[in-house]
């Protein structure tokens, strides 16, 4: 049910048709009765072909988890264990006794829940055929039952959460950004807090209040036009529960930590863009009267050519490989840190305004089948090997867009196009990203598949170690399907070439793909700016859009609805009929899987590609309100489930950001000219500047060195026959004692890179550390407050206990003692007041 439910004074306040409606649409028969939960299940009528027979079965969910765990308190023996899925499953057609064994599994089951103390009313009269709905009531005493066995805290006593200067600086600060706060009520009320305390039967102070949280969520969440709005997160968590709120809070957090991150990028950007023309090494390529000859990119189809036909590409790579990079891979590992550590303030704090600071997660039984260790370990066996096949595919997949890029660019070098062989690069480069992406965004959905599969051949014995096995395997998997391309380009490409005269070859005759003139960074930025910009447009938004709207069109053609059209004019569906249409939710993982995805997209390469942070900035915020969006209007309400933390997430995050820390240190010493400039300015130029630093990385070869059959078909390309090209290496030349032999120069680079990784590497891991180290986990305002709050209930604790005994006292014959404590209960009413609650049954 999508819709809360109506107070009484509201529903009266309606016109007749809309009253019925209502009545009719949430509420029982009778009108009073709030339908609290809806269940479907097939009910097989004459008219329904055996063709299309489907079969509704209830799932394992927490509605039922908690029926489980109430009856076994009641001293019940517990329903039996629903098997399959509440959707609509395959029906075996070969025996009718099957729907009668569904039939009494239901009642059983309907049996088990009037038990509980929970009211039933069926609804086989729809205008949905071969599907019926049971409508489930909650009264008043089950919640309070129920409340009590969970625990659940209700507020008590108003107190002041911020006192002095603190007080006075929130509220400017409140009456600042008072644009940007959703137009809800509980922004209005600021510094003040309940008092909570456990609920009690013994103790029904409290009142259970209805408001329409839904149409306010549609208004001033899910809606784009209020994009630049803080989020109602205390609202979201009322009408989904705190693990949904949790989750939208972390990625309102991660969204807004992405607005320095982004204007320090742009920055970067910038500065290369400001700074290209001056840039010596790309100023000596691009000179005219620069006449260094080339060796041939690839075998007999490729001719000699000059260096400054690299002049487009050296100034592109400038504006990524720069010293401003060095910096703001810093910066970017520094505000890894800082969001880890403001994400562990905001949970605390969203725990101490949630009252989940004494809260403990409780280890649900999935009630399978107990496996030996003996009985395991196979399963675990399996999980290897397939969790490695897996990986095995991802490098065979990359390895054959390899032999694409190879094949294609000795094709496209024999066109008797110009302007097709001028471009050669650029269209290698970007259709194998393209290709690229379009592989992630299939295995992407294969590999999900395979790690649920995967974690259900292990029998986890609770619901919790589940969901984190499910979450790791699916991690693994997507993760190095996103970033294998990507790493090989970054560290792999153009490491294992060899040089003219002896190239290394793939299968004899496919010769290893070389980095551009300008090294390997800018293709290293286009594969990773179309893989991050295409998952976001296409699996994270279009699939979000689209996948549910396609589905729920299936589901209304295969419901047969075109029969009853007619009818349908006259009277509109009921609503939980409506929301029967509507996509099952499915579980936080897709929402955490592609946000943490995203997140090494932001920190892992940051060094190749300084402008990522600005795109996931403009993506997650279309992405909050698609979310709001798709949880109110496409998706059946969750049953709200609590939870203090992120759980596994915020491990998964922690360790992309160690890992982005090392991978950058790579990138900047091996992948970018940043060291070899370094080492030529300050150890082999004459003056201790960058002139003569292009040809200082250039080696010589002699043409006539070449392997037989692997000579350019024209050597009279540029117009006169080559007799020494040129090509990027630190290697001896032809006329030395050991010709075409590593440098010394290499070896020098070499111990830079090597050193810069190490220095790089703890330099920023100390300063994350002393940033973690300085920045407490728990906000000093609250900490402070959690005290206050517990010697404030130690003093009404001992104020109930006083009246208690008072109003014992009294009831004795004691003469002036019955009237000295005949107003002690006025005492204890004041002391704990009637407030209310905005969590209301459905919630429940």
């Amino acid at each position: 049910m999508h819709s809360p439910p109506l107070s009484p004074q509201l529903l009266n306040s309606l016109i007749p048709e809309e009253n019925t409606r209502c009545q009719h649409g949430l509420y029982f028969q009778d009108g009073e009765r709030r339908v609290d939960y809806v269940l479907t299940y097939h009910i097989k009528k004459p008219s329904s072909s055996r063709s299309n027979r489907h079969s509704y079965c209830f799932t394992d969910n927490a509605f039922t988890r908690t029926l489980r765990r109430g009856t076994a308190r009641l001293g019940r023996p517990p329903p039996p264990q629903p098997r399959g899925d509440l959707e609509v499953a395959p029906h075996d057609h070969s025996m009718d006794y099957h729907e009668d064994d569904k039939r009494f599994r239901r009642e059983e089951f309907e049996g088990n829940l009037t038990d509980m103390g929970l009211e039933l009313e069926k609804d086989e009269d729809t205008k949905t055929p071969g599907v019926g709905f049971v409508k489930i009531h909650a009264p008043w005493h089950v919640l309070c039952r129920e409340a009590e066995f969970m625990k659940l805290k209700m507020p008590t006593k108003k107190v002041s959460e911020l006192s002095g200067v603190g007080a006075k600086i929130s509220t400017l600060v409140s009456k600042a950004t008072e644009p940007l706060h959703p137009n809800v009520e509980e922004n209005r009320v600021h510094n003040v807090k309940h008092l909570s305390y456990a609920f009690s039967r013994e103790k029904q102070h409290l009142n259970i209040l209805c408001f329409c949280v839904f149409q306010l969520l549609y208004e001033e969440w899910a809606s784009y036009s209020v994009f630049y709005k803080y989020q109602p997160i205390g609202l979201v968590r009322k009408y989904f529960g705190e693990k949904i709120g949790l989750y939208f809070a972390w990625l309102g957090l991660y969204t807004q930590m992405l607005i320095p991150a982004s204007l320090v990028g742009v920055i970067v950007f910038l500065y290369g863009c400001a700074t290209v023309d001056d840039n010596i090494p790309s100023m000596e390529i691009c000179h005219p009267k620069n006449n260094i000859t080339m060796c041939p990119l690839c075998d007999k189809a490729c001719s000699y050519w000059k260096l400054m036909e690299a002049c487009g590409t050296a100034r592109a790579s400038h504006l990524f490989d720069n010293p401003a990079t060095v910096f703001f891979s810093i910066f970017m590992a520094l505000w890894a840190a800082m969001f880890m550590e403001h994400w562990k303030r905001r949970q605390m704090r969203l725990n101490y305004e949630w009252d989940l600071t004494g809260f403990e997660e409780e280890e649900v039984s999935t009630e399978k089948e107990k496996l030996t260790c003996r009985d395991r370990f196979p399963a675990y066996m399996t999980n290897i090997v397939m969790m490695l096949l897996m990986i095995g595919v991802t490098f065979a997949i990359v390895f054959g867009v390899i032999l694409y890029r190879i094949s294609t660019n000795a094709a496209l070098h024999l066109s008797n196009n110009p302007t097709t062989r001028s471009n050669v690069r650029l269209t290698v480069k970007t259709t194998a990203a393209i290709i690229n992406l379009v592989v992630i965004l299939i295995l992407d959905e294969v590999y999900g598949a395979v790690a649920r599969w995967l974690t259900v051949l292990e029998v986890p014995k609770t619901d919790k170690s589940f969901e984190e096995r499910l979450i790791f395997k699916t991690f693994i998997l997507k993760f190095v399907n996103a970033f294998t391309p990507i790493i090989y380009i970054a560290f792999f490409r153009g490491r294992l070439v060899g040089r003219p005269g002896s190239y290394l070859y793939v299968f004899e005759s496919y010769r290893m793909e070389e980095c551009a003139h300008g090294g390997c960074l800018m293709e290293l930025c286009i594969q990773l700016s179309i893989t991050m910009l295409g998952k976001q447009l296409i699996q994270n938004n279009l699939f979000e859009i689209g996948i549910p709207k396609l589905k729920k069109l299936i589901r209304y053609i295969k419901s047969k609805r075109r029969s009853f059209q007619e009818e349908e004019r006259e009277k509109k569906l009921q609503r939980y009929e409506t929301d029967h249409f509507l996509e099952p939710f499915a579980g936080l993982t897709p929402e955490y899987m592609e946000m943490i995805i995203q997140f090494g997209f932001v920190t892992l390469f940051v060094a190749s590609f300084p402008l990522a942070p600005l795109f996931a900035l403009l993506n997650n915020i279309i992405e909050i309100r698609l979310d709001a969006k798709k949880f109110v209007a496409e998706l059946r309400r969750p049953v709200a489930a609590r939870a203090k933390d992120i759980g596994i997430w915020y491990n998964l995050l922690r360790g992309v950001a160690k890992v982005a820390v090392i991978i950058n240190a790579f990138v900047i010493s091996f992948t970018s000219d940043f060291i070899p400039r370094l080492v030529y300015q300050y150890m082999y130029s004459p003056d201790g500047s960058m002139h003569g630093f292009v040809d200082h990385t250039l080696s010589y070869f002699n043409v006539s060195d070449f392997q037989h059959g692997k000579e350019p078909m024209e050597p009279l390309h540029l117009g006169y026959p080559v007799d020494m090209c040129r090509y990027k290496d630190y290697r001896e030349p032809p006329w030395s004692n050991t010709p075409y032999v590593i440098s010394k120069e290499f070896w020098a680079v070499l111990a830079a890179r090597l050193a810069f990784v190490i220095v790089f590497q703890n330099v920023v891991m100390l300063m994350s550390d002393i940033v973690d180290w300085l920045i407490p986990d728990i906000p000093k305002d609250i900490s402070l407050q959690i005290h206050k709050e517990k010697i404030l209930m130690v003093e009404l604790f001992m104020k109930e206990e006083q009246g208690k005994r008072q109003f014992i006292d009294s009831m004795t014959p004691g003469g002036g003692k019955e009237n000295s404590n005949k107003h002690a209960p006025i005492a204890r009413s004041r002391s704990i007041p009637h407030t209310h609650s905005h969590t209301h049954a459905n919630n429940f």
